[in-house]
């Protein structure tokens, strides 16, 4: 294994493609696991594939690096607003598909693990369709779910209101940091992330609208955008053969993991939680940035997968919460439930397929043109 230096002629980085289409597919998984799990008071310390959680904060390190690839060396060419229409033009079409998919589906949430759907006027759901797709986030006084969340249609989204926060600090005053400076603000990150894993034990939380959970997301937003945007300044990458393979199987392991310890141990897998996310999602990123996809087969695989993590992302919930008032109902283990989980994995993988190839890639191409 070597280090060498971030190529001039700018490669397009396959592996951190495909990369985002493995988490993007863990991510999927765990939540549709989460339908076995919820109702329990041990849910979280049981549930398989236990950090795959964690993907969210690996998006995050996978932004920051790609932003400063792709967008370091244009301002001068690019204005702030120009900046911003790019990412809208990236980021918002799926907004507005996983919004609505989460309004068509809405009633058959309706059951005791969702007990305010059923109570809700039509009116209302279109309301916060609205809200949603302009990103207006919902405080948990106005929920009209029950799990207080702030974009209570397609939860995921909260994600992307903090994407959005990143992309817009980057534009008004990261792109001018130093590596200094920028290396500074990304060890105080740092700090802040070992406090809030090793007190409450984990990072599980970023959703809703309270005082904790705005804590809890922002931290994860901080260290992990901007260590990967740090990571591409300092132009190092690790070169190792079979990349794509290695970076993989890291992955899906650190995401599986079973949870570390128990109530009366929560700093054990907190301290397990600020290893991955300080140390190995930036050196999986490293190693994947480094490498190089050798053959057709790869090549069009991370394509794929690349091309099918943001429709998985925002799909995949509003088809959950289908599944999680199915089972609130039928009370199933995740060994009870037979074919279950696999069709509804099944189902938002066709679904996310059909978002991306009619919807997504056209509607941003569509958009380009306006640029």
């Amino acid at each position: 294994m070597k280090t060498n230096e971030l190529s001039q002629t700018k490669p397009h980085y396959e592996i951190l493609d495909g990369l985002r289409g493995v988490a993007a597919i863990m991510v999927l998984g765990f939540h549709v696991l989460e339908a076995y799990y919820v109702s329990s008071p041990t849910g979280k310390f049981d549930q398989l594939l236990n950090h795959a959680y964690l993907a969210v904060d690996f998006f995050f390190v996978l932004s920051g690096f790609v932003i400063g690839y792709a967008y370091d060396e244009r301002w001068g060419r690019m204005s702030v607003g120009g900046f911003l229409k790019r990412r809208i033009i990236r980021l918002h079409p799926m907004v507005v598909f996983g919004t609505l998919l989460g309004v068509v589906l809405f009633y058959f949430g309706a059951s005791e693990v969702f007990p305010l759907v059923s109570a809700v006027p039509l009116w209302k759901v279109l309301l916060y369709a609205v809200l949603g797709m302009l990103m207006i986030p919902t405080p948990p006084s106005v929920d009209i779910r029950g799990w207080q969340e702030m974009y209570t249609l397609d939860a995921p989204i909260w994600t992307l209101a903090f994407e959005y926060f990143a992309n817009v600090f980057y534009a008004l005053f990261a792109r001018k940091f130093t590596k200094v400076a920028l290396a500074i603000l990304v060890s105080l990150a740092a700090c802040a992330t070992l406090y809030v894993t090793l007190t409450q034990g984990d990072v599980i939380g970023g959703w809703s609208i309270d005082a904790n959970n705005m804590r809890i997301g922002f931290t994860r937003l901080m260290y992990p955008f901007f260590a990967g945007l740090l990571l591409y300044r300092l132009g190092k990458v690790i070169r190792i053969r079979q990349a794509f393979l290695w970076c993989s199987l890291l992955l899906v392991g650190v995401l599986s993991v079973p949870r570390i310890g128990g109530p009366e141990s929560l700093w054990a897998n907190g301290l397990y939680e600020a290893a991955i996310i300080l140390l190995v999602f930036p050196l999986i990123v490293a190693v994947g940035a480094g490498g190089r996809v050798k053959g057709k087969f790869t090549s069009q695989l991370c394509k794929f997968l690349g091309d099918m993590s943001y429709p998985i992302y925002l799909v995949n919930y509003p088809l959950c919460y289908v599944h999680t008032a199915w089972n609130s109902e039928a009370k199933n283990t995740f060994t009870e439930a037979g074919w279950t989980p696999y069709a509804v994995f099944v189902a938002v993988l066709a679904l996310s397929y059909v978002a991306m190839r009619w919807y997504d890639i056209p509607v941003r191409k569509w958009l380009r043109k306006f640029q």
